[in-house]
Formats: structure tokens, sequence, C-alpha cells
């Protein structure tokens, strides 16, 4: 066993630090998008941004400097799904996005995380390309919501894309998870 291996990281460090930031942006940013006139609405989008923002931050700088920890592998994913869920929601409420999207991308997060949990026992499903590609465009289209005066075309054709995305993204995770779950019952068998 290495030294980096037996060393015990503290849940305290700035990667979970900014994962706990980015939960306490959600309430500011509903509360700015749901404010009257241009001005909340460009509070809106930057407290979305630097929550986004933490989301890469702290993930690279778990990795990179060996601070990962139960507590950051449970509490980033529900920072991210709290920080995009709040947003469509919002936006739905605001009745600038049809609730069946909204109903759509929350059904997939909450479904991949569910089965997350249970799969866990069999192992960990690595992130995919296709999963971070699903969190960039599903980004990109609720900036595209929150920003005044966007063509409503571009705002339907790349929130359309992150949709498809995560729907294909969901059933990619599905067949992973049931692979990894097979090659498990077949370990346990031998």
């Amino acid at each position: 066993m290495t030294p980096d291996e037996r060393r015990v990281v503290s849940p305290w460090n700035i990667a979970n630090v900014l994962t706990v930031l980015r939960l306490a942006l959600v309430p500011f940013f509903v509360v700015c998008l749901f404010l009257p006139g241009d001005g909340w609405r460009v509070a809106a989008l930057v407290v979305f941004g630097v929550a986004s923002l933490t989301d890469h931050l702290d993930g690279e700088l778990a990795r990179r400097y060996h601070l990962i920890t139960d507590f950051g592998k449970i509490a980033d994913p529900i920072a991210d799904k709290a920080l995009t869920g709040a947003a469509l929601v919002s936006l739905s409420m605001l009745h600038e996005l049809p609730w069946w999207v909204t109903l759509v991308i929350l059904a997939r997060e909450l479904g991949i995380t569910a089965l997350r949990f249970v799969v866990i026992r069999h192992g960990v499903i690595p992130a995919s390309y296709g999963g971070k590609v699903k969190t960039a465009l599903q980004i990109a289209a609720i900036v595209l919501y929150l920003l005044p005066g966007v063509p409503e075309v571009l705002r339907w054709v790349v929130m359309g894309a992150a949709l498809v995305v995560t729907v294909v993204t969901g059933a990619d995770y599905v067949v992973r998870a049931i692979r990894l779950r097979q090659v498990a019952k077949r370990a346990r068998a031998e």
C-alpha cells in the first residue's frame, strides 16, 4: 500500500467546500430568477454560472490533489442535480420551458442516481464522455433560457440536443449497470 493510499482525506477540503457552496447558491439563484426585471435575470445567470463553474472546479481539484472523499462522491451529484433541477423547475414555473421537458430530464437524472445506489455494491460505473456532453448541453441550454433576448429557436435547438443526449446517456447507463450486475453475479458464482 502506497503512502497516498493510506492517507486519510479530510471531508473539509477545498473540493467539498466548493460542492457545499454550489448547494448554498441554489436558493439564491432561484430567488434572483423569480424577481422581476432583466437585472435580476442577469443576476440569476451570474449565480448559475458561478455555481456551474464550481462543479468543474471541485472535480478537477479533487482528482488533481487526491481530495476524493465519500462525502464528495455523494454530495457532488446531489449538488449538480439540485442546481439543474432548480433551474429547470423554475423555468417551467415561469412558463418559459414546457413541463414535459423538465419532467423527462428530472426523471432521467433521479432514475440514474437511484440506479447508481442500487449497483454500487457491484462496482462503480465511471462517468462517460456522453455524460459530460449531457451536462455541458444542459448548462448551455439553461444559460440560453436565462439570458434575456435570446431567439427562441436557438433555445429550443440547444435544449432539444440536451434532451436527446440526456435520454441516450440514461439508456447507456442502464445498459452498463445491467452488464456490471451480470459480471458481478458471474464472479460470485465462480
